[in-house]
């Protein structure tokens, strides 16, 4: 094994220490303002981008700013097919900055925006999308990349459109990611379909059948949908009768994010696999973190779907 993996396998079991954890959300959580969970999360490798007076969503949008951060260490200690990974796994801020950008060029954005996600090497496509002047030409930009056609110019087709492509690429480039991929895809089609009442798009309907089957895409009612998923899909959905229960399923992803994320980390000692762990064990710290941000501008509450599993 080459000097790159040690190297960086070595980085991604550091870096893991720098999660919350579930002691640390837990008092985050039981915070009685926000300001009090602001000042506690100061003192943590959250505090990165934190600022005075912030609201929540500025707040939530700085612990995600501060995993990024820490995504772009990681990959810049990896070699090549290493960064290639946690590059697929950072999928999601690039799609955010898409989201937002196409808002804004179609005038129904915030009046003040927040500045983009700053991806670095970790970006695809982002660097062409935003400089794109309307929807046609960032739907173009998106075609003539590894995102592929979103089916649509709308927010709602944009955001769908690389989210399945993010979920199949992954899954072909990753083994180790491809349960995940195809556990969100599921529930992704799932609301969209069942919940929101969209269908999907041809462009997209074909490429969310690579991962969930065209007979499930298809699918129009939701038990059938359940029904024919392939079992590296279905896992997802266990338990989940009605569509509008989805929500209760997106906790039990996280929790198998996490938890296959500690497998692959104590797994093999050089290679791609501690990486990836690291990366799902970081971004579900975070979406705990922003979690726990959430009870806290409550007033504090039970914190029991935001527990780590054990």
């Amino acid at each position: 094994m080459g000097a790159g993996w040690v190297a960086g396998v070595t980085r991604a079991r550091a870096m893991v220490s720098r999660r919350l954890g579930a002691q640390g959300v837990r008092r985050l959580a039981t915070g009685r303002t926000l300001d009090d969970a602001v000042r506690y999360l100061g003192a943590t490798s959250y505090r990165h981008d934190l600022g005075a007076d912030m609201s929540l969503a500025d707040t939530q949008r700085a612990v995600g700013a501060a995993l990024l951060w820490h995504l772009r260490v990681l990959a810049g200690w990896q070699p090549r097919s290493g960064a290639d990974a946690v590059r697929l796994l950072a999928a999601g801020f690039e799609i955010a900055n898409a989201e937002e950008h196409l808002r804004t060029v179609r005038g129904t954005g915030l009046p003040h925006p927040a500045r983009p996600y700053r991806l670095g090497t970790l970006a695809t496509a982002w660097p062409r999308l935003a400089r794109t002047a309307s929807p046609a030409e960032l739907r173009a930009v998106l075609t003539a990349s590894v995102w592929g056609d979103p089916g649509g110019e709308s927010p709602a087709a944009v955001a769908t459109g690389m989210r399945a492509s993010a979920a199949v690429r992954t899954a072909a480039a990753l083994p180790e990611a491809a349960r995940w991929a195809a556990g969100r895809l599921a529930l992704l089609v799932g609301r969209e379909v069942f919940v929101v009442g969209r269908r999907l798009a041809e462009p997209i309907a074909g490429r969310a059948g690579r991962l969930l089957g065209p007979v499930a895409v298809r699918a129009t009612s939701f038990d059938d949908f359940r029904h024919h998923l392939p079992a590296t899909a279905r896992w997802a959905l266990d338990g989940v009768d009605e569509a509008t229960d989805l929500w209760r399923a997106e906790a039990r992803w996280w929790d198998r994010l996490e938890r296959d994320g500690h497998q692959l980390l104590r797994g093999s000692r050089w290679g791609s696999g501690p990486v990836i762990g690291a990366v799902a064990l970081l971004s579900a710290d975070a979406w705990r973190v922003r979690g726990a941000l959430e009870l806290a501008a409550r007033g504090g509450g039970p914190t029991e779907v935001l527990d780590a599993p054990g």
